[in-house]
């Protein structure tokens, strides 16, 4: 009876596998079962394949995944009891385990994934403290972007050409813990957050809203164990994990960005511009110019601007719409501003105004410079024309955005700022050796020719780096 009921569930979670990824688990489980048996049992044919430790160990630690991860795998497996079999004896993953674990994390519901997490916290059963799933999340996090950079599927970007990404796994974890709620809808904070006992239902509330947890799972799972990488239709949540980078090769750049940060920020973009980001101006590479500054933005299409202030703080925001030089204020309410660092967040508009952002130059009447939410002379972002200065006023909030002050000081001295198109650059501001409808349509090229406008927006076109064929 029991063999029964065990296969049955089994044969439920099979199901949910198309054949060849079916095939693909198989393949992984028997080349991990593989290393289990030849450094155990030699005793012939009678064992039944099961995966240890060591094997997964062996397989992936180093290498795709951090050694905290792997472990945290084994004992999400482990978790997984068989029925008709008293569960904790066996050290060893039964294909079932395996199985049922890829089944429940890849393609369940966070019902489904709750039991399985809350073995990868803790081992043990019960509440779990706050600091226990802070270091999850924090491994969770760490080994994201391990196994991307480890299996090239960064886009462009890399571990050299951007900050230092532990200050952003930090960064990264204590915002998602911050929707950490008990079930009277407090947020516990700060040190108490830490000792804070948390029940599973609580934990699997936490899953529900903060999605990165599960697809950070995913990607752990996929790219780590590498299986149901390469298949089609099963990497959609991932898709835009990380936008393409384009602009930043062979120039000897380290981005405002680290990996943590951009994947937050992107997945806070509207959709469809989360494929694609282009560096437009980078103080380090054009100059601490604010003219410079405004030819190469303007008009170039949604933008994410990033500064940094000469004491470390780490800001910015995104413009919905291109930037123009005009004294009225632009944009909707999609725009955002963000907080990098010291800590990492997202600001989104209030209602209480229509500032969502401005850009003037070479006026004699309105204030000069960039700015997003608030008001003149009280911006929640603010780069003065009279380049190098700045203010993030917002006593005690921004209006438009309700974010705090985003710099150290209320007036800020810039030390280095970006500005990054996102999604597809307009038309109007194509590049050579760029697609765009000139590229795609000979015949729209070759009437432009015959009429003569082809040639006007050459002279304005940057020249670019031939790079970036590797995506």
């Amino acid at each position: 009876e029991m063999g029964n009921a065990e296969s049955n569930a089994y044969q439920n979670h099979l199901c949910r596998f198309l054949p060849e990824e079916q095939s693909d688990i198989d393949g992984v489980f028997d080349t991990l079962s593989g290393l289990s048996s030849s450094a155990g049992a030699k005793n012939g044919k009678a064992t039944k394949k099961t995966v240890t430790l060591a094997a997964l160990q062996a397989a992936y630690t180093r290498e795709p995944l951090p050694e905290q991860m792997t472990v945290r795998l084994y004992n999400g497996m482990k978790s997984i009891g068989l029925t008709g079999k008293s569960s904790g004896l066996s050290e060893q993953i039964a294909k079932e385990q395996f199985v049922i674990f890829m089944s429940n994390l890849l393609k369940g519901n966070a019902d489904e994934k709750i039991t399985i997490i809350m073995r990868m916290i803790s081992k043990t059963e019960g509440p779990v403290k706050g600091k226990q799933i802070q270091e999850f999340t924090e491994d969770l996090i760490i080994s994201v972007v391990h196994v991307l950079s480890y299996r090239k599927e960064l886009k462009g970007w890399n571990l050299e050409n951007t900050r230092d990404s532990a200050s952003g796994v930090k960064a990264l974890a204590s915002q998602l813990l911050s929707e950490l709620k008990l079930a009277d809808g407090t947020k516990p904070v700060g040190p108490q957050l830490m000792e804070t006992n948390f029940a599973q239902s609580v934990i699997e509330d936490w899953v529900y809203r903060v999605p990165q947890i599960s697809v950070f799972l995913s990607v752990v799972i996929r790219q780590g164990l590498h299986v149901l990488h390469s298949l089609p239709d099963q990497t959609k949540d991932i898709l835009n994990l990380v936008p393409g980078c384009k602009g930043i090769k062979g120039r000897g750049l380290v981005s405002l960005f680290d990996i943590p940060s951009i994947i937050y920020i992107n997945s806070h973009l509207p959709a469809e511009l989360q494929h694609k980001w282009q560096l437009l101006f980078s103080s380090r590479l054009h100059g601490e110019s604010f003219s410079q500054l405004c030819g190469h933005i303007v008009n170039k299409g949604p933008c994410v601007v990033i500064l940094k202030d000469v004491d470390g703080y780490i800001f910015g925001g995104f413009a919905s719409h291109s930037w123009e030089a005009k004294p009225q204020f632009q944009g909707d309410n999609r725009c955002f501003l963000f907080s990098v660092f010291p800590s990492l967040a997202v600001y989104t508009y209030t209602g209480y105004n229509d500032h969502y952002m401005y850009l003037n130059h070479g006026q004699q009447t309105m204030p000069n410079g960039l700015g997003m939410g608030g008001q003149h002379g009280y911006f929640g972002l603010w780069v003065d024309s009279d380049y190098g200065k700045g203010h993030s006023k917002a006593k005690p909030r921004c209006t438009t955005y309700n974010s705090p002050q985003l710099s150290a000081k209320e007036d800020f001295t810039l030390d280095a700022m970006e500005v990054w198109a996102v999604g597809d650059l307009p038309e109007s501001a194509g590049t050579k050796g760029k697609k765009s409808i000139l590229d795609v349509d000979p015949e729209a090229q070759a009437l432009l020719e015959m009429t003569g406008k082809s040639r006007q927006s050459e002279g304005l076109r940057e020249p670019v780096e031939e790079e970036d064929d590797d995506d």
